[in-house]
């Protein structure tokens, strides 16, 4: 979902090359290690990460980990940065990027943990390959993902959860976790869920909260 422009967002940004690369060339390397405080510490990605409800929480309430916030929106970015600053949350970074290009801006095996929140369905059958959970991108995501780590995905969007669950498991994938009513659930993931803005106005509304989390496997 597209945001309103958010004028700020830009100055905001080039102000903090520190905490936001913005837009770099896939074709150069990033050195993650040179960006945080402590490069020694587990690395979790959320991609889209919208207003930065879920991302800038999780770094807040888990300093012993690193996380990178994804999100291709510039006033999105913006929205995540002032929070960030406000939280001083020195283990979060911001990559202003297309998430088409995921392998090129991180390492073979870098990431432990990464998130997929309320990703855009995109319905039509034409724009199939957009969705983040096609396996051009679950292809993508294996490169980056440890051996032991895995892939935390929720949405509201039942059709786009069902095409998730028959994508993963066309390609191999495993599932540790999978619910049609999260938020229903009595389970320890549910005790420690932490909500995105959307998912907050959607359970609200009483609608469900679809989510799974699935690893690739043994290399």
């Amino acid at each position: 979902m597209r945001l309103r422009n958010k004028p700020w967002a830009v100055s905001l940004v080039k102000q903090h090359p520190e905490s936001v690369l913005d837009r770099p060339d896939p074709q150069n390397t990033i050195n993650w290690a040179d960006r945080f405080a402590d490069d020694t510490k587990p690395l979790e990605i959320e991609i889209g990460s919208g207003k930065g409800q879920f991302i800038t929480t999780l770094a807040e309430q888990h300093p012993e980990k690193n996380f990178v916030a994804v999100e291709l929106q510039i006033s999105a970015a913006g929205m995540i940065l002032r929070s960030k600053l406000a939280k001083n949350l020195n283990n979060l970074q911001i990559l202003c990027a297309d998430a088409a290009n995921i392998d090129c801006y991180f390492a073979l095996d870098s990431a432990d943990v990464l998130y997929l929140n309320f990703s855009d369905p995109w319905p039509k059958s034409r724009h199939e390959k957009r969705r983040l959970t096609y396996k051009s991108f679950l292809q993508k995501y294996q490169k980056i993902i440890t051996p032991h780590g895995h892939l935390e995905f929720k949405t509201d969007n039942a059709r786009l959860f069902a095409y998730s669950v028959q994508s993963m498991n066309n390609y191999g994938m495993n599932f540790d976790f999978v619910s049609v009513d999260l938020h229903n659930e009595v389970h320890e993931i549910i005790a420690n869920n932490i909500e995105t803005e959307y998912e907050h106005k959607f359970a609200a509304k009483g609608n469900p909260i679809y989510a799974l989390h699935a690893d690739f496997g043994v290399k």
